[in-house]
């Protein structure tokens, strides 16, 4: 049987190597751009190629922890990249050899929380963009631009009740949706 889109996912969980092949000729892209994200700040060419060998790696070896279909996994692939590049990019400042001053090591470290929070920031975007339109909206107002829950009710008519409600249920919605996330990284 040849690997096809619509059977490289049980194909790879079963062990084939021609899976990998078609997600390797697939995903490289995404994968790369995910490690570069992270890691071009290293100036170390090697270690992003590094990284993503150790993804298509651990894709291979944690393939029956995938559950879903074509779009999942390519998310799901995405979220492994960034996550490994991530632990490569700590682990490359802790290991690093070269005697830094403070101010280059402060340096190191906000540029770290940046990528991260870069990446945390469209991450939880999307996650938004999930929820209702109306929801979408509140959620916008109130934590991106810092509009106060009395002025939000006064412009979509609500009580500020009904926009506190609609808030928790939101928080309440997106953390199911992050923990799902998580457990479905590697």
């Amino acid at each position: 049987m040849r690997c096809t889109e619509k059977n490289y996912i049980s194909r790879l969980k079963k062990g084939k190597e021609d899976a990998l092949e078609f997600v390797v000729d697939n995903y490289l892209g995404i994968v790369k751009s995910a490690v570069y994200k992270v890691l071009s700040p290293l100036g170390r060419d090697g270690i992003i190629d590094e990284c993503v060998n150790d993804v298509f790696l651990s894709v291979w070896n944690n393939s029956n922890k995938f559950n879903g279909e074509e779009l999942d996994f390519k998310k799901w692939i995405y979220k492994v990249a960034k996550f490994k590049a991530i632990d490569y990019y700590r682990k490359e400042i802790k290991n690093s050899d070269v005697t830094l001053e403070d101010k280059e090591i402060s340096t190191n470290k906000l540029v770290e929380e940046e990528i991260i929070n870069t990446e945390d920031r469209n991450e939880l975007i999307e996650l938004i963009n999930t929820l209702e339109p109306l929801d979408r909206d509140i959620f916008t107002m109130k934590f991106f631009l810092g509009v106060k829950s009395d002025d939000i009710a006064k412009k979509f008519a609500l009580s500020r009740a009904a926009i506190d409600n609609r808030i928790y249920r939101g928080k309440k919605k997106l953390s199911k949706e992050i923990a799902r996330v998580k457990l479905e990284v590697v």
